[in-house]
């Protein structure tokens, strides 16, 4: 005659392990976004800079009008306020 015990421990475990899965999940979901909306502004910023460089060679309108994008700047003088800033 065979007799067998169940234990409880399995019923414990499956939903405890769930729950830290979901919140691994979630934590590594948040510092992924965090990263990457850190690595945006730090591209964003080295863009302007680069802009910047550029329109100190070559005064093109294409340049004048890829900085007004990123800048929300309209007039020129801005621009070149904000260049000699970066510069500094």
């Amino acid at each position: 005659m065979k007799f067998e015990v169940k234990t409880q421990n399995d019923d414990l475990t499956k939903p405890s392990f769930f729950a830290f899965l979901v919140f691994f999940l979630v934590s590594f979901l948040v510092v992924i976004s965090s990263i990457s909306i850190k690595l945006g502004t730090i591209s964003k910023h080295f863009e302007i800079n680069y802009l910047c460089n550029l329109l100190t060679i070559e005064k093109s309108s294409l340049n004048f009008r890829k900085l007004s994008k990123l800048t929300n700047q309209v007039s020129k003088q801005k621009m070149w306020d904000l260049c000699r800033e970066i510069k500094k």
